[in-house]
């Protein structure tokens, strides 16, 4: 008899958990698992890639509340949601005053405080009766805790504790509910295990699932020529992501200065989406227009990562990054800055290369990078004979809940 799976996510806005969330769908067995998927707002370029054969629960309006901008949700009609999301900016705020410097610049505990607040006013989801398997994919988790009837709950690690300041209490009491907490990566769950020491026994690493069958088609579904051309001597660079500080999108006009000082020519290209109000301040201040090139949001990454040189993400912080691995799956030589988690990622010279954080030293290890064309063909040469998939990491999943209620 096939097991009946609930699968919560925010949205499906382009990003890389939302990326793995459609891998784990896809690799899942629809012969021995029935899957309802809950997403809070029916928004996103990736809803239209939900697989077929997964149910789509039906949007309620209520959890469309949690994050979408208080005015709106007034305007609606939801004003008990919006008094308890301004209550618990406010909590926030006398918490938020008592925290050291660097504990104020890291902090994100606010979508915790918000998550518990909104709690009361959310219907449960016990309509939808009752499941062998929930599954919480995005921080916080409290939806699939407290709304979701089910036999077994598991809940996900996407961030890098070791880089975040969270209000420890309020998190241990919603992790601590779950049976089981997966990790996609073992420098992720040392960090988690530093702050949250208590939860050893309940952690089960289960990396992202990527299909290099999929991205591969996918790469080649239209030529970006137009958007990405070939130019003789012009290397091509390509970073992916959201803007937001951990990215650390806004340094690259920085970093192309100095890289340009010493001498290459490239162009860097970047896809993402976000509040982009720093990096154009920083594209005018170094003057770096036509070295950084502003792509905006693409459904499918993959023709601009094939067309690409190097693929580059110079972070601050990652849990794992699913560009990279795929990048490494269309053997791109990528280079990476030396961010927490960055060795359980790349292999030094090997399948890519790690440069200093230090904006002006991650220019000059991206420029060396650049020179030693030996370097990059042993890379690329290195990724051919890899296999990058994990799609066997579902297994992992099937063993939680299958195995136990046989």
């Amino acid at each position: 008899m096939k097991k009946r799976i609930f699968v919560n996510i925010h949205y499906l806005e382009i990003g890389g958990a939302e990326r793995a969330l459609l891998g784990l769908l896809s690799a899942l067995d629809p012969y021995k698992v029935d899957v309802d998927l809950f997403v809070n707002q029916h928004t996103g370029e990736f809803m239209s890639f939900v697989p077929d054969y997964v149910n789509l629960l039906p949007e309620i309006p209520e959890y469309t509340c949690i994050e979408r901008p208080i005015k709106d949700i007034v305007k609606e009609g939801h004003v008990g949601i919006a008094l308890r999301r301004l209550g618990a900016k406010y909590k926030h705020w006398k918490y938020f005053r008592k925290l050291s410097k660097d504990e104020r610049k890291n902090d994100s505990s606010i979508f915790q405080y918000v998550a518990d607040a909104v709690d009361y006013s959310l219907p449960s989801l016990e309509c939808f009766g009752e499941y062998d398997f929930a599954i919480a994919f995005l921080n916080p988790h409290n939806i699939v805790l407290h709304k979701v009837k089910a036999k077994k709950k598991i809940c996900w690690i996407h961030t890098d504790y070791s880089t975040i300041h969270v209000n420890h209490d309020k998190e241990l009491k919603v992790w601590d509910g779950y049976d089981f907490i997966a990790s996609i990566s073992g420098d992720c769950t040392k960090a988690f295990l530093k702050t949250f020491p208590s939860l050893k026994d309940k952690i089960v690493l289960i990396e992202n699932i990527l299909s290099p069958l999929l991205i591969c088609r996918q790469a080649e579904e239209f030529s970006v020529e137009d958007e990405m051309p070939n130019e003789p001597g012009i290397v091509k660079i390509l970073t992916i992501g959201r803007f937001s500080p951990p990215k650390r999108i806004e340094g690259i006009p920085h970093i192309c200065t100095e890289m340009e000082r010493l001498g290459v020519d490239f162009k860097w290209y970047i896809i993402g989406y976000g509040p982009d109000g720093e990096i154009q301040e920083a594209l005018d201040k170094y003057k770096m227009r036509h070295r950084m090139i502003m792509l905006g949001k693409k459904t499918n990454p993959y023709p601009y990562i094939k067309a690409c040189d190097i693929y580059a993400q110079p972070s601050l912080y990652e849990g794992k990054s699913v560009t990279v691995r795929e990048a490494q799956i269309l053997c791109k030589p990528v280079v990476i800055t030396n961010y927490p988690t960055a060795k359980s990622q790349v292999i030094n010279e090997v399948d890519g290369v790690i440069v200093p954080l230090d904006e002006l030293e991650t220019a000059a290890g991206i420029v060396d990078f650049i020179n030693k064309k030996h370097l990059r063909d042993k890379i690329i040469g290195y990724l051919r004979t890899h296999d990058y998939g994990n799609e066997k990491e579902v297994e992992k999943i099937y063993s939680l809940f299958y195995n136990p209620f046989t």
